[in-house]
């Protein structure tokens, strides 16, 4: 048990009070808000664990803004934020570790809806608060930091990273990710390669997945090559084509958020119902387990 952990327990122990752990940690962590702002026009702060004592709501906590889990989270959360809303969650938050301009061009480009509250935590105190893994070496400041990420991408300090990246060329013969298909209609639409994986329609919409059409497996929920495909178009469309302008700044840098992964907490009625904390890059939450949990 962690020592804060230990800590509350023990004063809810003595003073009678029940603390909730999951978000306790919280209680005055601040971030800027880029929906909301004051007269002048300047964001305005928000208290997290403030902002989680009431009501059904979900926070995601995402990395800087070119890395592959943050650029996932909010494919996935554009494409569920409708099916949480319908199983109760009131409001949703996106964390980002990163500057105003950097979240304002992430949300643009992977079309977040309005309706998702976009958070800015340049150096990342909300996901080390709520206990996000931190990679490999993260108290070793003589290790350069994007040497530490190339470690990273081999399980070092993040185990989960080949299983997941591995899993995005072989498929899933059990499990729906619909969340893919959209994401990629959202490349498409907004000129980023590869662009043939589907046909839309005049509209935008999909009118042909090619994935779909692949003998024996193009009925799988989730076909081969499809995720990695959709990776492959976030990484040379988003990550490198716009990395001068979503990179983290050096004082995220020394910080640590190049290696410092996300996670996801639901909370109603004062009580976490879901919890998640990325075991690796592209190891992000899957909402489809979230909706059959909450």
């Amino acid at each position: 048990m962690k020592l804060h952990s230990f800590i509350h327990c023990l004063i809810a122990t003595l003073s009678g009070i029940t603390l909730i752990d999951a978000y306790q940690p919280l209680s005055g962590v601040r971030v800027v808000s880029l929906q909301n702002a004051d007269p002048s026009g300047k964001p305005t702060e928000i208290d997290v664990g403030e902002w989680l004592s009431s009501g059904k709501r979900c926070v995601v906590f995402g990395t800087y803004a070119a890395d592959f889990n943050a650029i996932e989270y909010g494919q996935r959360l554009r494409y569920y934020w409708p099916k949480l809303q319908e199983s109760g969650v009131e409001k949703c938050s996106f964390i980002l570790n990163c500057q105003p301009e950097a979240a304002k061009l992430l949300k643009e480009v992977i079309d977040l809806p309005d309706s998702i509250e976009i958070w800015v935590d340049n150096e990342g105190k909300a996901g080390r608060a709520f206990g996000v893994e931190r990679g490999w070496l993260p108290e070793n400041d003589d290790v350069n930091p994007f040497l530490k990420l190339f470690g990273m991408l081999f399980g070092l300090g993040a185990w989960a990273t080949l299983p997941a990246v591995i899993g995005g060329y072989i498929g899933n013969p059990f499990v729906a990710q619909p969340w893919i298909e959209d994401a990629l209609a959202v490349g498409q639409r907004k000129g980023r390669w590869p662009d043939t994986a589907l046909e839309l329609n005049a509209d935008g919409s999909v009118k042909v997945n090619k994935f779909a059409e692949l003998p024996w497996v193009g009925s799988w929920p989730r076909r081969p090559l499809e995720l990695a495909t959709l990776r492959l178009q976030s990484m040379i469309g988003i990550s490198l084509s716009k990395w001068k302008e979503l990179a983290p700044d050096e004082a995220a840098l020394e910080a640590g958020v190049l290696t410092q992964l996300g996670g996801c907490l639901i909370v109603s009625n004062d009580k976490p119902i879901y919890e998640w904390r990325d075991p690796g890059i592209c190891a992000v939450v899957n909402f489809e387990d979230v909706l059959k949990k909450i």
